[in-house]
């Protein structure tokens, strides 16, 4: 190896180590930073400087200040140097670090940050305090959210459980293209003729049509405390796809200390999370007690409580709720999270008590609820994760 090539290795490296220790000039790499280097680092500087939580020893220092315009170029700063993903997590770190949440209510600031479901969280918190000439603007970047979401899950949420509801309305005259040959079979193996090695077929089953008549009804229960912020975003979506099949009735309940019934906004997910209120307390009980009162058809009722459980209301009534309504032929699901965040804090007691009644709290990405909501249709045991999280 040319020694040239080892010189540039060594000064790749030196490079990235400052780019990693921040610092004045060199920071006894001995490695100066110019040009597009130096710009990325002044932006790293501005978020994760001295007296921002790092290491007081550390040189790196600047600040975003107040202004939202020096916030405005800072966001722009970082989108031009980081990519996307790179780009959202230092949103929410500034945010988190600095305290900005109350720039996010300026058109200005809006019009620059990169959205995700982490800024749409930020946003819907924010709601109420959101003047009117900011309100558009945050519905704006709300719906391209959702649509990127909805783009991604919609269509692949509608097939899987088209084909759960289809196999879950099985009949005994099908056509012989809705014929499910392998119960069929199963059904028959008493009429078994070992001397021509066939089974007849005396009755046989098939794939029910669904799709022409409802059949089942689904009710999302949401927790929207503070820490459910992704989860409600994405329960909104997936409520939004359900409540477009003619064969699913879809209600959506949101919660804290009150119980907000949302199903007529359904059409339409944005409005839906504007009418939400992220914060504030939690009563499990009184929001499992409003979703039992709608139920009408119990044995085709799957209900859905989005919650960490971490209960501010009666503990024993919830508990009572869900074994009742689990006695009545009603699926419940029980989800921690609805989110890519990862293992959610939640309430491992009440996580408990409810895998106890048959109910096995877990967390869920948004990929795989389709799936769970498709064993939960057609009453098969749910998809739990290896790496979920019980009671």
């Amino acid at each position: 190896m040319s020694t040239d090539g080892t010189d540039r290795k060594a000064d790749e490296r030196l490079r990235r180590w400052r780019m990693v220790l921040g610092g004045e000039s060199a920071d006894g790499t001995g490695c100066a930073l110019s040009g597009r280097d130096a710009a990325m680092d002044s932006a790293l500087a501005a978020l994760y400087g001295a007296g921002k939580g790092g290491d007081s020893g550390a040189r790196r220092s600047a600040g975003l200040g107040a202004s939202a315009p020096s916030v405005a170029r800072w966001l722009g700063d970082i989108r031009m140097y980081f990519p996307s993903s790179v780009v959202q997590i230092m949103q929410r770190d500034a945010i988190d670090r600095l305290g900005l949440s109350t720039l996010l209510l300026e058109p200005e600031m809006l019009e620059a940050v990169e959205a995700d479901v982490h800024l749409v969280g930020t946003l819907l918190s924010l709601n109420k305090a959101m003047p009117e000439t900011t309100k558009e603007t945050a519905r704006a970047v709300v719906r391209k959210v959702v649509a990127d979401i909805e783009k991604r899950l919609a269509t692949r949420t509608r097939a899987t459980l088209t084909g759960a509801l289809d196999r879950s309305a099985r009949i005994n005259r099908p056509r012989h293209r809705d014929i499910d040959w392998d119960r069929t079979i199963r059904a028959n193996l008493k009429n078994y003729l070992p001397e021509h090695g066939t089974v007849v077929p005396e009755r046989l089953i098939g794939y029910g049509r669904a799709s022409q008549s409802v059949k089942k009804e689904v009710v999302l229960c949401i927790d929207q405390s503070g820490s459910m912020a992704a989860s409600v975003v994405y329960a909104s979506v997936f409520g939004a796809v359900l409540a477009s099949m003619r064969s699913i009735t879809t209600r959506l309940v949101v919660f804290d200390t009150a119980v907000v019934d949302l199903t007529d906004q359904l059409d339409d997910p944005v409005d839906v999370l504007f009418g939400t209120q992220l914060g504030g307390g939690t009563d499990i009980n009184r929001a499992l007690a409003y979703c039992q009162s709608q139920i009408t058809r119990p044995a085709d009722t799957v209900v859905v409580l989005i919650s960490d459980l971490y209960e501010g209301g009666i503990r024993d009534e919830m508990l009572k709720r869900v074994a009742a309504m689990k006695a009545s032929g009603v699926q419940f699901v029980a989800l921690l999270a609805l989110s890519d965040e990862g293992a959610p804090a939640y309430d491992r007691e009440h996580a408990a008590a409810l895998a106890a009644l048959g109910a096995p709290a877990f967390a869920c990405t948004p990929d795989l609820f389709p799936e769970v909501m498709a064993a939960a249709i057609e009453k098969r045991p749910l998809p739990v994760p290896d790496t979920a999280t019980f009671g």
